[in-house]
């Protein structure tokens, strides 16, 4: 795991522990649709249907999305179980955590 992930990986920690994250599926669409949502990320190895629904949706609510991780360390990272999918409802959080994702992309 290279230094940008890492950072990545931190800054969904304390997201989580400012609780500014919603995460696995349910939480996440519904804070898409409340306009809560500032950016969503996707485990790369979450399903093509998880993907595809996510990507339609943040889409229709203009939410930056983003594919980054495995399942196992988004959790890991949040101090949960295995999540596919999260939402970072804080604006300045999600900021720096886009900035890191467009240097790994």
């Amino acid at each position: 795991m290279n230094p940008t992930e890492k950072k990545v990986y931190s800054l969904l920690g304390i997201a989580a522990k400012s609780r500014n994250i919603a995460s696995g599926e349910f939480l996440t669409e519904k804070a898409v649709k409340e306009h809560k949502a500032a950016l969503v990320i996707v485990a790369a190895d979450a399903s093509d249907n998880t993907k595809k629904m996510f990507t339609n949706m943040c889409t229709y609510y203009d939410v930056p999305i983003y594919f980054f991780g495995e399942k196992e360390n988004l959790g890991h990272a949040i101090g949960k179980q295995m999540r596919a999918s999260l939402a970072v409802l804080n604006k300045g959080l999600s900021d720096a955590i886009e900035r890191q994702l467009k240097m790994i992309e």
